[in-house]
């Protein structure tokens, strides 16, 4: 059982939400991705998306697509983000998901891709443009001993194909608060909420909840409504500041506190 399997059965059997935080590898600087991962695994964080920058992110939102043109024109590509979670693993035992685009993965060879990733130290997948149905085809990248691919779900999702989508997902359901495209947002629509009370009644596999998430607040209703929240977006506007670096770093490890505090109220299961 992987790190991250191991991760989400325990705080599962405690009783307690989990938080997801979403970092650009290569952003705000080439080699900014390791001493992040240490900040905000220190504040709280329970495992980490790597973002895999991409010229074409059809699912970000502009804060995201900025950092990632940021990233690409520091010079990051998938065999330094490899080489950096292996810098990541000496001293770093935090979860590691990378998240990314199906067409750098093609072009970097979809075997050899899954084989390094698993070698750095990499515990699961999330590829936004992968459907189900093209994950079929290429499942024989992915044997069983790998880092799964875990799926997103969507309030346009039909819940009988959420369901089938929750019995081929490896580790959790990603569900995507609201349409449209990653960014923070005001508030929690009640159609967030009506999503996200239809998907409990049909999955039965642990979901977490991203895109949209701006305050503590925002990720304690959310968690209330799922097993955890994804945030990445206000992680991303904070490290897009002009002040200091350091001051960046700071900011970003007291926020990360901040919503694993207001997550930690929930942890008797009371939503």
């Amino acid at each position: 059982m992987s790190r991250l399997a191991n991760l989400i059965r325990d705080r599962m059997a405690q009783r307690k939400k989990l938080l997801s935080v979403f970092l650009t590898a290569g952003y705000p600087e080439l080699e900014s991705l390791p001493q992040l991962v240490d900040i905000v695994a220190d504040s709280g964080a329970d495992f980490v998306e790597i973002g895999i920058p991409f010229s074409d992110p059809i699912a970000d939102g502009p804060v995201i697509q900025k950092s990632s043109q940021v990233a690409l024109a520091n010079g990051i590509d998938l065999r330094r983000i490899i080489e950096q979670i292996s810098e990541i693993r000496k001293t770093n035992d935090i979860p590691i998901v990378l998240m990314g685009y199906l067409n750098p993965m093609l072009r970097y060879g979809l075997r050899d891709f899954v084989t390094d990733a698993q070698g750095c130290g990499v515990d699961g997948f999330i590829i936004p443009d992968l459907i189900p149905e093209e994950y079929e085809r290429l499942q024989p990248a992915f044997p069983p001993s790998s880092p799964g691919v875990n799926f997103l779900v969507s309030p346009n999702t039909p819940l009988a194909r959420a369901k089938a989508i929750a019995d081929l997902t490896h580790d959790f359901v990603y569900c995507v608060s609201v349409t449209g495209v990653t960014g923070a947002r005001d508030g929690i629509a009640t159609e967030t909420v009506a999503f996200l009370q239809s998907i409990r009644q049909v999955v039965s596999r642990p979901y977490f909840v991203g895109f949209g998430i701006s305050s503590a607040q925002d990720a304690a209703r959310l968690a209330g409504l799922s097993d955890g929240v994804i945030v990445g977006s206000a992680i991303i506007r904070i490290l897009d500041r002009t002040e200091p670096m350091a001051a960046r770093l700071g900011t970003v490890g007291d926020y990360v506190s901040g919503l694993k505090s207001a997550l930690e109220g929930l942890s008797d299961g009371n939503c």
